[in-house]
Order: C-alpha cells, then structure tokens, then sequence
C-alpha cells in the first residue's frame, strides 16, 4: 500500500516548469481526472483511441436501432475546448518506461511525464476459447455497435428476399450469451424490435417469429443484483419471448453457430456478453494483476512502488476494506477519477495527506424492455415502470451534453409512443453479404444450414 512517505517521492521531472500528466484513456475515468485537475498549474496530455468520449451505458441502443452515434459519443476536443492546458493526442500506446517517465506511442513523438493516469478500459474475454472470437460480436465501441446493428436489420433484409424456410429460421435467430446487464439489455431489445417495430415492415416474413436466445452457464439472469429482481427481470424476459437457457455453458462456437450444452443452434448473430478482462497495461508498467488482468492498487488507486502511477476503473483491480472488489462500472471509474484528480490537485499544491478512495454505490440498473426495468439501491429497489423511469432519469442527466440529453429524450419518447425506431438505416451491404457464409469445401456441418445462400 502507497504510504504518505511513498507519495512525497514523487517529484518533478528535471528542468520541468510546470508538472506534466499524461492520461491514457478518454472514458468515464479519464475525463474526470480532467475535470477535477480544473485549475491546476499542469500541463495535461490525454492520449486516447478514438477522437471522442463515449457513453457506454446506452451502447445497445446504437446496435439495436434505436439511437444514432452521435446521440451517445462527443468529440474529445469539443468537449475539452475550455480547458487551455489539456492537449489531445489520438495515438495508441505501445508501452511504458516507468522508471524513465515515459510513454511510447506508435508513430508518434514519446510522452514524458511526472504523473501517469491508466484508464485504458477493458475487452471482452473468451475464457480461454479465443478461437471463438471471428465468430461472434462484443459490444465495447462505436465500431462494434454499428456492425452489430448492421447485422440484425440485415437479417431481417436477407430474409425478406431468400424464400428458404430453413435460411430464415437461420437469419431470424439471435444468440446473446452472457445474461448480465449488458446481456438482458440486448436480449430484450432486440425482442422489442422483432415483435414491436418490426412487425408489420415486411410482406414475405414474420418478424414477430425471430428467435431470441439468452444463454448464462449460471441459473439466473442478473446474478449480482437481489434474487427479487432477477426473478422480475426473469419472468419480463419470458413475456417478450425471450428463450433463456440457464446453468448450460457455451461448449462450441464456429461458422455454423453455437453449441449450448447438447443442443445445437444455427445462427449468424452470436452477440457476446460474458465476461471481461482488462486491457493490458500492467505488462506496460510491470505491475501485479488480478485474475481478470486489473492492475492491483493501493488504497489511494496508485500502483505499488510506483505512486506516480495510477489506474482506474477496468484497467484496475480495486479491493475494498472489507476485502470485495470494485465491479467494473462507469460509476467506479468516474468516481476514481475524481478522486485522483483531486489528490493530485492537492500533492502538487504541497498537501500531501490523503484519505483512501471510498466507493459510493448509488445502486445498479438493468432495462429490460419498455416499461420494464430492476434497480437495486442496497436497502430497497424497484421493479417495472418506475424502475425504468428511474433508469431513463439517470442516464438523461449522465449523458455529457444537454443536446444530447435532448435528442435522446425526442427519440425515447417517440420509441415509446410510437413503438419505433429512429436509426433503422443500413449503410452498406457487407453485413448482408457476410450473412451465412459458404461452408468449406469437404467441412462437416452439425446444424441445419442452407449453404445454398453465400
């Protein structure tokens, strides 16, 4: 654990006029290092992947239609436009020197620095199957909501037009594996979308019998919220026809689909949710992780023997006094970056105590569908249409600008009026033909695929 005396030994850099932080990752963490560091005699680099902060939360809602990316994302430097010393790099990082005080940049200058802040997020993981990985879609950026969006109204397109019984039922399945939130948000979605907005669009199929699997090796749905509120979110799932297949793991997925348990299932959408591992910074820093690959911190989120160092949210493994670790949530990493920010808005003014960092869980919401909804606030929570209002309430008032607050109450209102979707566009038709592939010349297929249709 850092101690009092560790963090008086983090200085400057020689010939240094003004102390340098560099922070990697533009997320919910990053951007709030920033602002707590509002006002400080520093000069900041934010070296991020893309050019724009990104609202996870309602990621789904990009890949099933019902929101476009921009009503969810904003340009990094527009939003860091009133802040005259924090410069924007869009580079990827390469490595870490850290006893140098350097960070390495592909195809660009090196980056020195007096503090470094890792707030690089986290991937998908496969455990262990990373073979299964061409075969499915996660859900973690813009990229991967479009192409997923993509797919499921290409689905639908493709199947208007195949007359193949068989090729439909294939097109017309969608595998979510995973039943976390992220998991249920799909899955319901989704749902909605073939029985509500889609309904009555199509002349040669019946949207309404898309089939719609949500598959967790666990027994229930939402395994870390109260046993109430998995039941609820259990039985509203079941209402949207929603087939769930609990307590069998996924044992094989390839170009024909997925096997779950003993049971076969063709499909060409295979959305995965099941589990996360954090992005490789501790090989940067040299630093322990956790079993999922988080850094493991100190009490005040520095890295042991390196109290120049921080990380936070995903890319961090963050253990309680009471010995749980943080999840892996927005909420965690905006809090921690506050928290960072303000320590080290304080070292660098000559104050050098500090309280450890201290969670406030505000709750944890899922939406399931429209109207329906869980939200665990510890000693009490709330189910259906007041838990959703809740939900939209909160997530209106996190979003990071008020037109976007705007725009995605226009659009959620008319969705709940209209039952209909205000993003439905294809923008290519790759999707379509990447829609069931050609088997391999003499390949063995165990499910019912119409290998006719390339």
């Amino acid at each position: 654990m850092a101690t009092t005396t560790m963090r008086n030994m983090a200085t400057r850099s020689p010939n240094t006029a003004r102390p340098k932080i560099v922070i990697v990752g533009g997320g919910f963490g990053g951007m709030a290092a920033i602002h707590a560091l509002q006002g400080v005699d520093v000069d900041i680099t934010l070296v991020n992947r893309t050019n724009h902060f990104l609202f996870q939360p309602l990621l789904y809602q990009v890949a099933t239609a019902a929101l476009s990316p921009a009503d969810i994302a904003t340009a990094s430097r527009s939003m860091l436009r009133g802040y005259p010393n924090v410069t924007v790099w869009m580079a990827n990082v390469t490595g870490i020197e850290a006893d140098q005080r350097v960070v390495h940049l592909a195809d660009s200058p090196d980056l020195p620095y007096d503090y470094l802040i890792l707030a690089t997020g986290a991937r998908y993981s496969f455990f262990g199957h990373d073979e299964w990985a061409p075969y499915v879609h996660v859900l973690k950026s813009l990229q991967d909501a479009l192409a997923i969006r993509e797919l499921i109204l290409g689905a639908f397109e493709k199947a208007e037009e195949c007359g193949d019984s068989s090729l439909v039922a294939r097109l017309l399945t969608f595998v979510v594996v995973g039943a976390g939130p992220t998991g249920v948000e799909l899955a319901g979605t989704i749902a909605e979308l073939a029985r509500s907005t889609l309904a009555r669009d199509f002349k040669h199929i019946e949207p309404q019998s898309a089939r719609i699997i949500l598959c967790e090796s666990g027994n229930r749905v939402l395994a870390n919220f109260p046993q109430r509120l998995s039941t609820y979110a259990t039985t509203a799932l079941q209402n949207l026809r929603v087939e769930l297949r609990l307590g069998e793991p996924v044992t094989e997925i390839d170009r024909d689909g997925l096997r779950i348990g003993e049971m076969a299932i063709a499909t060409d959408c295979i959305l995965w949710c099941a589990g996360t591992v954090a992005n490789p910074a501790a090989a940067w820093v040299t630093a322990e992780s956790a079993k999922n690959g988080g850094i493991k911190v100190a009490s005040d989120c520095s890295i042991p023997g390196h109290p120049e160092i921080f990380a936070l949210g995903d890319v961090s493994s963050f253990r309680t006094e009471s010995g749980r670790s943080l999840p892996g949530l927005a909420p965690v990493a905006k809090q921690q970056g506050a928290y960072v920010g303000k320590l080290l808005k304080r070292r660098i003014l000559g104050e050098h105590k500090n309280r450890p960092f201290k969670y406030r869980d505000f709750g944890t919401m899922a939406v399931i569908g429209r109207s329906r909804a869980v939200a665990d606030f510890g000693r009490f929570g709330l189910t259906g249409y007041l838990a959703w209002l809740a939900w939209s309430m909160v997530h209106l008032m996190l979003l990071i600008d008020f037109r976007s607050r705007i725009v995605v109450f226009v659009n959620w209102s008319w969705a709940w009026f209209t039952y209909g979707r205000g993003a439905r566009l294809l923008i290519g038709d790759a999707p379509i033909k990447n829609l069931t592939k050609m088997p391999d010349a003499g390949k063995a297929t165990a499910s019912p695929i119409a290998a006719k249709h390339p």
